[in-house]
């Protein structure tokens, strides 16, 4: 019966999910997180290690699973929260939990992580989180760090409780209290299995994935924070149909969360549906808010009509968009590198210098990504892009030394040379033919096409 994991007390850890720019002040921290890396790594071992069951807080999909969080919130023995970059949901869930609980409220935070300041006041465990995905020797270090702090921390009085010692914490239902821990024992076990296919090869994961979906989803009843985890699993090891086909089979109101709007308007652009999509990304940025994310999004639907097409209402939309986009969040190079060829091709007055400006701002933002350890595969490949937009001879030919130095395959140049050469030529003498110099250089490094 000892090894009954359901007798464990509940640890529910509130956190980011996925990967999430820091837009850290720190130099020495990554300019991104990949917190599923840090879960399933270091935090979720923690737990494990200090005796707990370990629940993460599934990515939020607004109200349709508002209930769900706020009972783990209130019933869990103990809950730890990653305060490392400032998340407006983390923060609300550690609120909740001041009020619920007199005590068992953990925060945890990268040693570069600066909290907002009334929760900077409280005690935190520190670790090092040095990279975007952290190393396994990082990993160690994490669970050390966590362990070692929850036995201290655990007792400590929440604000709340500091502030009104006096008051008596709310009672549950003991039944409801059972039922709980039954139902979070069951998402522990969905989740392991949800680990285990991310760690698989691509092929054995794509089975997996589909797997896990007819295993949860049958059709019937099903738990809300299950249903958000399949719907990334399968985005992620699968296709795009196949993430389509599970959001319409979805309960109406998951549905129609901001969430999985969002996301069912990114697997629409990827099969080709580009009007819709188009209508769904402005219908959530209507409800929902604007990003960059969203307005890239949206300019690369624009962008495929446009060539297409050739209809110049919709060059002119896409541009709007990536622009929109880059001034939301200039750290984000996916709108502003886009922009460049974009001008040159519309070729209004001013466009040019606005070009140079906007693979200037790809350019940088790349720079900054690379300074902080990004594994986006697809930075390096965009940085070069943006020197040959900018017409930075100076710096393509330094790229193209790194190029040399890291092999092809790290630049994807068999897939960005051509670009290359075509932002190449759309340059005034002589820097037309020094780049152009630089582009055969290049496509020296390619294997030679197999002949027929």
């Amino acid at each position: 019966m000892a090894d009954n994991p359901v007798v464990k007390p509940i640890c529910f850890m509130v956190m980011p999910y996925g990967v999430k720019d820091t837009h850290a002040a720190d130099p020495t921290a990554p300019s991104k997180v990949d917190f599923n890396r840090l879960w399933d790594a270091a935090l979720k071992p923690a737990i494990e290690n200090a005796g707990y069951l370990p629940i993460r807080a599934d990515q939020d999909a607004g109200a349709s699973i508002i209930t769900e969080m706020i009972e783990r919130l209130a019933i869990s023995d103990l809950v730890l929260a990653d305060v490392s970059i400032p998340n407006g949901n983390v923060y609300y869930e550690v609120g909740i939990r001041h009020a619920a609980k007199r005590a068992g409220c953990i925060m945890t935070a990268a040693t570069w992580a600066k909290p907002l300041f009334d929760i900077d006041q409280m005690r935190q465990v520190r670790y090092p989180l040095p990279a975007e995905s952290i190393s396994d020797a990082t990993a160690v270090e994490i669970i050390e760090a966590v362990v070692t702090a929850i036995p201290k921390l655990n007792d400590g009085h929440s604000p709340f409780y500091q502030v009104f010692p006096d008051s008596t914490e709310p009672k549950y239902d003991t039944t409801r209290t059972t039922a709980f821990k039954d139902s979070l024992e069951q998402l522990s076990q969905f989740q392991s299995a949800v680990a285990a296919v991310r760690v698989a090869s691509k092929d054995v994961a794509r089975q997996q994935a589909v797997d896990l979906r007819d295993r949860y989803l049958p059709g019937g009843p099903v738990m809300k924070a299950v249903a958000i985890e399949l719907l990334y699993l399968l985005r992620d090891c699968t296709d795009f149909a196949t993430t389509l086909e599970f959001i319409d089979a979805l309960p109406a109101d998951l549905r129609s969360s901001a969430l999985v709007k969002e996301q069912r308007a990114l697997a629409e652009s990827k099969v080709g549906n580009h009007d819709q999509a188009i209508g769904a990304l402005l219908e959530l940025i209507k409800l929902s808010g604007d990003s960059s994310e969203r307005q890239g999004l949206l300019g690369g639907r624009y962008k495929k009509k446009w060539s297409a097409s050739k209809d110049p209402a919709h060059l002119d939309r896409a541009i709007e968009a990536y622009e929109q986009g880059m001034k939301l969040d200039l750290n984000d190079y996916y709108p502003s590198c886009n922009l460049p060829r974009l001008y040159r091709a519309r070729g209004e007055e001013g466009d040019d210098d606005k070009a140079k400006v906007a693979a200037a701002i790809a350019m940088t933002a790349c720079e900054r990504a690379k300074q902080r350890n990004s594994r986006d595969e697809w930075l390096n490949p965009t940085l070069l892009g943006a020197a040959f937009d900018a017409g930075d001879v100076s710096k393509a030919k330094a790229l193209a030394k790194d190029v040399r130095k890291d092999g092809p395959a790290a630049w994807k140049l068999s897939t960005t040379l051509e670009d290359c050469r075509v932002s190449a030529k759309l340059h005034e003498q002589p820097k037309q033919d020094q780049l152009l110099t630089i582009v055969e250089q290049l496509a020296a490094l390619l294997p030679p096409a197999p002949t027929a």
